[in-house]
């Protein structure tokens, strides 16, 4: 599972996601891409899950490129504790991504196959997503 080697800080304030993505907006490595429509926090487990719903439909053929990583910490507190004694113990790592952030990429594969393998990962995640392609690549189609 995705994680930090190493932080600063153990726990970290949850904050709230506002406006949209200007940084990894645009298709950088791959010709087909998955992005985010809506802003929220994608777990560790639901990266790897999607990442893996995705090698699976290419059938382990082309390259598939990551583009966030989970480096925030989220803290939960045990079942039947009494209000107070503290913030809990940091039990997950998610991703916090805006809306327009591409999340995946991948090149090597046809048209069809990218599309569904796209589709497929992004049932895997919490938030709205559509695929994007690279115009040049993908005219022919």
């Amino acid at each position: 599972m995705l994680m930090p080697k190493k932080t600063k800080f153990r726990k970290m304030q949850k904050g709230r996601i506002k406006g949209k993505a200007c940084r990894g907006v645009n298709l950088a490595f791959g010709n087909a891409g998955l992005q985010v429509v809506e802003s929220g926090f994608i777990t560790a487990r639901q990266i790897e899950a999607a990442r893996i719903a995705l090698s699976r439909s290419i059938k382990r053929g082309g390259k598939v490129w990551i583009r966030f990583f989970p480096d925030k910490p989220m803290s939960k507190k045990p079942a039947e504790t009494r209000m107070g004694s503290g913030k809990g113990s940091p039990e997950y790592w998610v991703a916090p991504v805006r809306a327009g952030k591409i999340l995946y990429e991948m090149e090597g594969v046809d048209f069809p196959v990218a599309v569904k393998a796209l589709i497929a990962a992004g049932h895997k995640l919490p938030l709205k997503t559509k695929v994007i392609l690279r115009e040049e690549t993908y005219r022919e189609v």
